[in-house]
């Protein structure tokens, strides 16, 4: 249509085969008369296969990008296929910039009566699907990162890594070795019960510290982390895509996964072993208390049984079962604060899913290093 900016030429036959030339200029002020123009061609020709060439376009913005990739959507709601050729550098970088996925706008509130127990077993099975894709995903660019992170350590926010041991494990200190402190109590008061009916009070000790070390602790203290701090992640991340900081971050050229991620993966990964470590001590000292109060055992005899029951290699396993657990953690709560999309409400839905995530990735994990260490006889 001349004196619009811009040129539509057609050619091919109703029904098949179909081109559409497009030259001049397409922008915003030209926006609304290119679009009904289209809509009458495609009414017109009805074509099984369109071809938008984009040859002569001289200027796009980002208002025709736009025009363009809704002409491909409505395209693909007629049934016909779609492709555009000719695009110059310049105009594929900005239709680069839209992503279509964004353009749709889910509702604030599903229907709470969608179909039948079948169905709703069915979109429940794909939701799953879907979200382990996404996992996936996040996955491959976190361990890119990561990657790139150690080839590059002075590319590192090494600050925000400081920060997040602090608030990751030096706060975390008092419930941790409160926590395990009361589990020590218990467990060795409640094995006793059975041990000293056999005179084999002794071996109250041998049973905590085998327990603790190589199983009770590293869960106990990954729960916890999970909950404090993998939750802090989500929510942190949560709050910055709702308030659009996240977008920013991509408009000045930052990676979000290598800006944001990074650093608490490290900082988990570097003090979720020394938590570990610290909740196997509070939990041998409880199990102590126990033993010297209530039966009659020294701090040495009980403190020499505990060092002859455990070996340097259950101390290895425990620390790596806590390294595993630690990037399992901070890395689920950064994916679900990546993925909210909304407002407050979401960022809720992804905190609570955070947690409930990295416990049930916990103990998948935590089952699995049991098969794996009783195989290798570790």
């Amino acid at each position: 249509m001349p004196g619009q900016g811009y040129t539509i030429q057609v050619s091919g036959e109703p029904g098949r085969q179909v081109t559409l030339a497009v030259s001049g200029r397409l922008a915003l002020d030209n926006l609304q008369a290119f679009s009904s123009e289209v809509q009458a061609r495609l009414r017109e020709m009805r074509p099984a296969a369109l071809t938008v060439d984009l040859g002569g376009l001289k200027y796009l913005d980002s208002a025709g990008a736009l025009a363009l990739l809704e002409l491909e959507q409505e395209a693909r709601d007629r049934s016909a296929s779609f492709g555009m050729v000719n695009l110059s550098a310049k105009a594929r970088g900005i239709l680069g910039l839209i992503d279509p996925k964004d353009l749709t706008i889910e509702p604030l509130i599903t229907d709470r009566q969608a179909g039948n127990a079948l169905e709703r077993l069915g979109g429940a099975t794909l939701r799953a699907l879907n979200d382990f894709k996404r996992v996936l995903i996040f996955l491959g660019e976190l361990l890119v990162a990561l990657a790139q992170a150690v080839l590059h350590p002075w590319g590192v926010r090494w600050d925000d890594v400081a920060f997040y041991m602090k608030r990751a494990g030096v706060d975390g200190l008092p419930i941790v070795g409160l926590i395990s402190l009361l589990l020590g109590l218990i467990l060795a008061f409640m094995s006793s019960l059975q041990l000293k009916q056999f005179g084999a009070n002794i071996y109250v000790a041998s049973l905590l510290a085998i327990a603790m070390v190589k199983e009770l602790g590293p869960i106990m203290t990954a729960i916890l982390v999970a909950g404090r701090s993998g939750s802090a992640f989500a929510a942190e991340i949560g709050t910055m895509k709702v308030k659009e900081e996240v977008d920013a971050l991509i408009t000045m050229g930052f990676n979000p996964v290598q800006f944001l991620a990074v650093p608490k993966v490290l900082a988990a990964m570097a003090v979720v072993p020394l938590l570990t470590i610290f909740a196997d001590f509070f939990g041998i000292l409880g199990g102590m208390i126990v033993g010297i109060l209530g039966l009659d055992l020294t701090a040495y005899t009980y403190l020499k049984e505990t060092q002859s029951s455990l070996t340097l290699l259950d101390m290895i396993t425990s620390l790596i079962k806590s390294g595993v657990f630690a990037g399992l953690i901070a890395g689920i709560g950064c994916q679900r604060g990546f993925e909210v999309r909304g407002g407050a409400e979401a960022v809720g839905s992804a905190t609570t899913s955070a947690v409930v995530s990295a416990i049930f990735l916990i103990i998948v994990t935590d089952s699995a290093f049991a098969l794996v260490f009783h195989y290798l006889n570790l």
